[in-house]
């Protein structure tokens, strides 16, 4: 799923870098409010783990590469923001190091990986587990399903910039000058490889992770601790 320079034209790569930009360092504000002392350890391991899990690329047709991101346990654990920056270290170190995904392309990989998937995962993880126990086997199944939408979804996004390239970039003869193939195309060659595919991979993992989490320690899923103590001021003033 990582684009290489060359797939995308200036209009979207540059639009990407603009949008970007500012998220980027909105996520870094973020993190000096939201990421708690005992998490900060955890933002390095997540980057790392996400670095790792990506390197595991697979060919498929249509001019990209399937894997898992790994971006939606990070999304859950660590809340969406922080996934941003995570995600994005993991992306630059393997552009810049090893030629996975282009230079030009960072902003545009970074969309897609560090900001659909997170956001994507922890709403629908939100969504789907509401008020349950922390502990209880429907968070593993709203874990599962928030990692299968949204590098799904992810994916899609992806599909989408390549099958616009045609459109906004070709010559007077109408010969594409980057990506060749259309929307009809791009899009579902990149949305089923991820529907039957790696996004079941990505559910599995999230699943597993999440799992495991729940028999240890709890109280790093972003948000809990907040929603915790929530539940005991009500009650002190129900009492």
């Amino acid at each position: 799923m990582h684009i290489p320079d060359g797939y995308l034209g200036p209009y979207t790569y540059i639009a990407m870098w603009i949008i970007m930009i500012p998220i980027w360092y909105y996520a870094g504000k973020k993190l000096s409010t939201e990421l708690r002392s005992k998490q900060v350890p955890l933002l390095a391991l997540a980057a790392a783990f996400s670095f790792v899990i990506m390197m595991f690329n697979v060919p498929i047709p249509g001019g990209s590469t399937g894997h898992a991101v790994g971006g939606a346990i990070i999304g859950i654990v660590l809340g969406p923001w922080a996934a941003v920056i995570a995600i994005t270290v993991a992306l630059v170190l393997q552009a810049l190091v090893f030629g996975d995904g282009g230079i030009t392309a960072i902003a545009a990989n970074c969309f897609n990986m560090a900001v659909v998937m997170p956001f994507v995962a922890y709403y629908v993880y939100k969504l789907i587990s509401t008020d349950s126990e922390i502990t209880s086997s429907k968070r593993v199944i709203a874990a599962a399903v928030a990692g299968y939408i949204s590098l799904t979804l992810a994916a899609a996004v992806t599909g989408f910039m390549f099958g616009i390239q045609p459109i906004l970039h070709h010559t007077a003869e109408g010969v594409p000058l980057y990506m060749p193939y259309p929307l009809s195309v791009t899009v579902p060659a990149m949305t089923i490889e991820h529907l039957f595919g790696f996004g079941i991979l990505e559910a599995l993992i999230t699943a597993l992770i999440f799992a495991y989490i729940q028999r240890t320690d709890t109280t790093i899923l972003y948000g809990e601790k907040s929603a915790a103590q929530r539940k005991g001021r009500k009650g002190a003033s129900v009492a």
